[in-house]
């Protein structure tokens, strides 16, 4: 949990978190090519609520702290994703 999530009335990503553990890369590689290659920027969760596309914008808007949020979990799972070879890795909220 970072800052911006714990000050949230509700805690809920774009879709439940069991959805989010198991199915973020995929979500995010749909998202880079709706966006990039079709020029969507709205998704539509399974609650029919309407969110921009947008990793640096959306995602990093709660997650913003990529050794606290991302590494932790790639970690522990062996994995390397290269989000970060075109995004600005974010280092959490200065305040």
């Amino acid at each position: 949990d970072t800052p911006a999530i714990q000050q949230l009335e509700k805690k809920e990503c774009v879709e439940n978190t069991a959805f989010m553990r198991s199915t973020h890369m995929q979500l995010l590689n749909d998202w880079r090519d709706q966006a990039l290659r079709e020029g969507n920027r709205e998704y539509v969760n399974h609650k029919g609520e309407k969110i921009t596309i947008s990793l640096q914008n959306t995602c990093m808007k709660c997650h913003s702290n990529k050794e606290a949020f991302c590494d932790k979990c790639h970690t522990y799972a062996g994995v390397k994703p290269y989000c970060w070879d075109c995004h600005i890795a974010p280092k959490g909220n200065k305040s």
